[in-house]
């Protein structure tokens, strides 16, 4: 019998375990799969609370519909009738003191057409002109490993850029736009300009692909994002997968052509392939490589507190269009972004009463005074903003409050030359052993679905090629 150990229970990790145990009938060998993760339950960064009749997302929150490489596996595990979809509504831009609307047609706040770029309330007259700029400058210059922001500020002007993009773009990938390179974040940008000679028209020419499902861009499920995560659980041990949860890996070493694991709990576990299916400092941490540890290093966190508040009010008491808003870096405003959470997802709030979450980011100064404050002193922060924000006060009658230190993936310029290297010598110094999840290769759930797929691929490949057993 051959054995795989998949180190971390997340999305990534169950992912891997259930491609395996899906194919494993394609290998002439026995296939032991053995899941180990560290904390009392599964699903990482997926972990859904509930307190009265509010339903909190305390990690991801959705799966972006336009990825449904997920599709399939939703329907193996019979969640189909589950779906929910967002509810569509217009978001906004905090600045000035005021909420103004994110215009309609745009991507990630990038317009898809010269209509929504002429009716902005974010931009002025004089920015409007400089995006034009887009329209007749050819790229000469620009690759995918040039940022995000160097190349949307060359073509689309710094005002429209820093007013209605950044917001946006920086929330979702968790960094500056000078430090996130066009290739880890949105690489079909560039091949549009350079197909179509503008970023707008070739937006324009395949707004089909964002705007297909008819503003729904997001899915969840009527119980919540851990519905995902129980339905790999449940499939894997009807199929004979070995889970541990609450076990910590402390050692790995390779012996020969295996790999021995000690467990925190004291035993060990002899296997043929590894899937290291956890952040990349737990795997550095692991691994103790000094000829790895040069890329390991190279890969960058950042931060983000989460901050839910349910209230005895009617969210019909925000504006009538909207799901959220995002702060702009000169908004007085000390969150972030703030989605209005029964309103965006109906299902989280069975008496349609208020409830919002409010992102703190390591990205903003007062983070660093934010993380040492208590859930008290956090949750007055959050309502003051909310009273800034939206002119709401009270008391919450349900709240969240998670930290997620040091667990968000932050893809700086270098970030694809420095996995392609770490990948390169792990395969080389450790054969069997694989690195996957969003630390790597992608931080929407979809990505990671995929990262884990694609290692379990690996080894099935591997074990086809008759690797030693």
């Amino acid at each position: 019998m051959r054995t795989t150990a998949v180190i971390g229970g997340g999305i990534t990790g169950l992912s891997a375990a259930y491609h395996l145990q899906k194919n494993r009938n394609a290998v002439q060998e026995e296939l032991r799969i053995v899941v180990i993760e560290a904390a009392g339950t599964l699903g990482g960064k997926i972990s859904t609370h509930q307190d009265g009749g509010f339903l909190m997302e305390t990690g991801a929150d959705s799966i972006v519909t336009r990825k449904m490489n997920a599709g399939g596996l939703i329907e193996e595990l019979g969640l189909g009738g589950e779906v929910v979809y967002n509810a569509t509504g217009r978001s906004y831009i905090h600045v000035d003191g005021e909420l103004k609307p994110i215009p309609d047609d745009t991507v990630f706040g990038i317009p898809m057409s010269l209509e929504s770029l002429a009716k902005s309330t974010l931009v002025s007259a004089e920015g409007k002109v400089e995006a034009l700029r887009d329209w007749y400058t050819p790229n000469e210059t620009f690759t995918k490993n040039d940022t995000v922001g160097s190349f949307l500020e060359h073509f689309l002007g710094k005002e429209l850029v820093d007013k209605q993009i950044a917001p946006v773009l920086s929330g979702v990938y968790s960094g500056d736009l000078a430090d996130l390179t066009i290739a880890s974040t949105l690489p079909y940008l560039i091949e549009y300009k350079n197909e179509y000679g503008s970023i707008i028209r070739g937006l324009s020419e395949n707004k089909a692909k964002f705007k297909g499902t008819g503003g729904v861009k997001f899915m969840s499920f009527s119980g919540g994002m851990s519905a995902l995560i129980d339905g790999l659980e449940r499939r894997l041990l009807e199929g004979g997968a070995e889970i541990r949860k609450g076990v910590r890996t402390e050692r790995l070493v390779r012996d020969g052509d295996r790999y021995r694991l000690t467990l925190a709990d004291g035993s060990e576990l002899e296997a043929h392939d590894v899937i290291l299916s956890i952040p990349h400092d737990a795997a550095q941490a692991l691994l103790r490589d000094e000829v790895l540890d040069a890329d390991f290093d190279r890969l960058k966190n950042s931060s983000l507190i989460s901050v839910y508040m349910g209230f005895d009010i009617p969210d019909a008491r925000l504006p009538a269009d909207g799901t959220g808003f995002i702060a702009s870096r000169h908004s007085e405003l000390v969150c972030n972004a703030c989605t209005w959470t029964s309103r965006k997802w109906e299902h989280t709030s069975a008496g349609r009463q208020l409830l919002v979450r409010l992102f703190y980011k390591s990205s903003k100064p007062d983070y660093e005074r934010l993380v040492r404050m208590t859930e008290q002193e956090l949750l007055e922060v959050a309502l003051e903003d909310m009273r800034m924000s939206l002119g709401l006060s009270g008391q919450p009658v349900a709240y969240n409050v998670r930290k997620w230190e040091e667990s968000m993936p932050n893809y700086h310029t270098r970030h694809p030359a420095v996995v392609k290297s770490l990948v390169s010598q792990t395969a080389e110094r450790y054969p069997g052993l694989f690195l996957a999840g969003c630390s790597y290769y992608g931080v929407g759930i979809p990505d990671c679905i995929e990262s884990g797929e694609a290692a379990a691929r690996q080894i099935l490949e591997r074990i086809g090629r008759g690797a030693a057993v």
